[in-house]
């Protein structure tokens, strides 16, 4: 067969020999044998832009097949519908304009030290999103291999809008069955966002890639139905993976994922993953099965457990801050992490909220009460936590002050919320190790580990 491909702003077309068409001529391809899993061409072109286009025009390629030497203009005179036809493709793509997010110095910095360090959606004043126009460099058109005897009428959606009838409505000789002509598939689902760039006013031309591949029918059924189960995914706000900004940006991941990761590398990273979460899960279960069997406070730190509390807030916080593209199931698990060791404090003290003496910064504080009389071990136990505690800060502060003022002065922020944050959640990650100290040191004056959930450290260090 033959292929030529015509790029218009319109989705109507003139004749094809009309000399303008000419100049959009930007694939014209003879003698494509189908079938042939070799035969494979590719054009690279410069497409130049009109204002139009520019300005959130829409770009179309005119994608013409005919059966070898017939005639593809349907205005030509000696044109037969039954040998040709034509698949349309608008271009230019559209999506949420988003805007750059910029970061700065917040102490000394100039203009020049200013980065862009990620990017959100953009919306007007009153909240509506913004929609412009990408361009991506890849055209790439599948022509599918036989599909055989299709039920039309059954066929899914996403294989259905791309076969298309013949025009005559002609039947084979039993009258029963009609023809669909061979079929030539857009294929977008390797397309990523971040390889889309917007049209404006100052991108006058951008080059495209067109490349005409063969595939087979069984390939074509599945990555249509995923491109478009994604695509669906992606524009349905009430899907079960949360948002649609989300699902998009993790969806965009799992392709990226596909597309640049080693199969060995991808196969290993979703055996580690699955096993992961298995052991978190058991870790969470016998973590919650140890300490609703606590009777005691025996070799317990009480300031570790504020502690952690305190730094996985931290971490939590640090996720929302840098939410975009952040799986909404490492959410769930830090979230649940938090309300642990917070149930974990109830076991150990009593909480109590209390109104703070007149004149005080803030109208109530939170203070932690003994549940019973402590037994000798239980205040052995809290004395060596105070003083494992003591000798922490003595080590961690300077720490978190070396590394804030670091921060401060050579790194870039978004703000000083967004400093803070950072700041905090470095230093956890960084020093995190010392949270183990208390604990050693108590085990270390106690002479014991019976106090331990061992299947939970087990989990834990199989996690690790």
């Amino acid at each position: 067969m033959d292929m030529s491909i015509y790029l218009s702003e319109g989705y109507m077309l003139p004749q094809l020999s009309h000399p303008k068409m000419q100049d959009n001529l930007v694939f014209n391809e003879k003698d494509i044998k189908i079938g042939d899993w070799n035969e494979k061409r590719s054009v690279a072109v410069d497409v130049n832009f009109s204002e139009s286009v520019q300005h959130n025009g829409t770009l179309f390629a005119h994608i013409f097949v005919a059966k070898h030497g017939a005639e593809m203009d349907p205005q030509a005179p000696g044109y037969d519908p039954t040998q040709s036809y034509r698949v349309i493709k608008m271009l230019t793509r559209y999506h949420q304009k988003k805007k750059v997010v910029k970061t700065k110095k917040l102490i000394g910095g100039t203009a020049e030290d200013s980065v862009d360090e990620e990017e959100i959606p953009a919306t007007t004043p009153d909240g509506k999103p913004i929609i412009t126009s990408y361009w991506h460099s890849n055209l790439t058109l599948n022509l599918v291999g036989d599909g055989g005897v299709l039920n039309y009428q059954t066929l899914p959606v996403p294989l259905r809008q791309h076969v298309v009838l013949e025009q005559t409505g002609a039947r084979e000789k039993t009258g029963r069955n009609g023809w669909y002509y061979p079929i030539v598939y857009p294929n977008e689902f390797w397309l990523l966002r971040d390889h889309m760039v917007e049209l404006n006013s100052t991108v006058r031309s951008l080059p495209l890639y067109i490349d005409l591949t063969p595939i087979s029918f069984w390939k074509f059924q599945i990555i249509s139905s995923m491109d478009f189960s994604f695509k669906q995914s992606a524009a349905n706000p009430n899907t079960a993976l949360g948002q649609s900004a989300s699902t998009g940006a993790e969806l965009e991941e799992f392709k990226r994922i596909l597309i640049e990761t080693n199969i060995y590398l991808l196969g290993t990273t979703a055996i580690v993953s699955l096993l992961h979460l298995v052991f978190e899960m058991l870790a969470f279960k016998n973590d919650i099965s140890h300490w609703r069997n606590k009777k005691d406070n025996v070799g317990i730190s009480v300031r570790t457990i504020l502690a952690n509390v305190f730094m996985q807030t931290v971490i939590f916080l640090y996720l929302l801050d840098n939410s975009d593209g952040t799986n909404w199931m490492i959410l769930f698990g830090q979230g649940f992490g938090i309300l642990l060791e917070a149930w974990k404090i109830t076991r150990m003290v009593n909480v109590k909220i209390l109104p703070t003496p007149p004149g005080s910064l803030l109208p109530y504080k939170i203070t932690f009460e003994d549940k019973h009389k402590l037994s000798q071990l239980e205040q052995e136990t809290k004395e060596y936590d105070e003083e494992a505690f003591k000798y922490l800060y003595w080590v961690a502060i300077p720490l978190l002050a070396a590394y804030a003022v670091y921060s401060l002065l050579y790194d870039t922020h978004k703000s000083w919320y967004s400093f803070i944050i950072t700041t905090l959640v470095g230093s956890v990650y960084a020093y995190g190790f010392l949270m183990m100290v208390p604990s050693l040191y108590i085990n270390y004056k106690l002479k014991s580990v019976a106090h331990m959930p061992r299947k939970t450290m087990i989990y834990k260090l199989l996690n690790t």
